[in-house]
């Protein structure tokens, strides 16, 4: 398959391939106009699809109302506060005999996983402490 980048959609992956969170449509939106960029929405999401598609990017459903991307395409995890909603990535691997169980158990032929963890990041976790 030939990739199709179009001047849009490079930007919008270098925004991704740059970003050391997790970023919404609307966070590349503002980033590409921090950059002088003047993008339609529709053109970012569009974009957007398209990197997913043709996997350059991943498309990250977290349990938030809006979904967040994610250039880097090597397996990982995420770990999520549940506080800000900060989303954070976890590089270990996953135990072999935990996912042998998990086939086991639901009689699937597993090819990939993907956990997301969720707790309370350190900044929370530092505003809500008692001052002493």
């Amino acid at each position: 398959m030939k990739l199709n980048l179009t001047m849009q959609r490079k930007a919008v992956l270098e925004v991704l391939q740059h970003a050391h969170d997790h970023p919404t449509a609307a966070d590349v939106m503002d980033r590409l106009r921090a950059q002088g960029n003047v993008f339609a929405y529709g053109t970012v999401y569009n974009s957007l699809r398209y990197l997913t598609e043709v996997g350059l990017v991943k498309e990250l459903k977290l349990g938030e109302a809006a979904s967040r991307y994610d250039a880097k395409m090597e397996d990982h995890h995420h770990v999520v506060c549940t506080r800000c909603g900060r989303v954070d990535e976890v590089t270990i691997e996953l135990p072999a005999e935990w996912l042998g169980k998990a086939a086991q158990e639901t009689n699937y032929e597993l090819h990939h996983a993907s956990v997301v963890l969720e707790g309370v990041c350190s900044s929370c976790s530092v505003q809500n402490s008692p001052s002493k």
